[in-house]
């Protein structure tokens, strides 16, 4: 259930944003990797033991310097990490014994995260070739 949740949430946050264009500016699906990054911080605080955050906030850390880049230089950093951030939520436990986890977000976050991930890389592919190419432009 925890995958259709995700799969489902994932189509309505990033189809609402690009249907309502509030993903117009390359901020948004950066920040939407950050805030996802930083959930299982949030995790480690409901867990309670404090030698569980450092590596929580160490994680959360890289995401979103992946985002950061991603916003600066190339948003395709963004869908990579979105997707590689499913990736990790599935194997996270290993990572990190985080009691604050939920027992299904694991497969939640999976399924939102590559979800979103492939959401975003056709949005990217289909602003790509809708714009007009610079020798395009010089022709006329």
């Amino acid at each position: 259930m925890e995958f259709v949740v995700g799969i489902v949430l994932a189509l309505l946050v990033c189809g609402a944003a690009w249907w309502l264009g509030m993903d117009r500016e390359r901020v948004f699906y950066p920040t939407i990797l950050i805030v996802i990054a930083s959930y299982y911080v949030l995790f480690a605080v409901i867990d309670g033991r404090n030698e569980i955050v450092l590596p929580e906030v160490a994680i959360a850390a890289l995401f979103t310097a992946i985002a950061v880049a991603g916003f600066k230089r190339q948003l395709w950093l963004v869908v990579a990490a979105l997707a590689g951030h499913g990736v990790m939520d599935f194997f996270h436990h290993v990572l990190v014994r985080n009691t604050g986890v939920p027992p299904g977000w694991p497969g939640f976050c999976l399924a939102f995260d590559v979800t979103a991930a492939v959401f975003v890389g056709c949005l990217l592919q289909l602003r790509a070739q809708a714009a007009p190419r610079p020798d395009e432009r010089d022709s006329r």
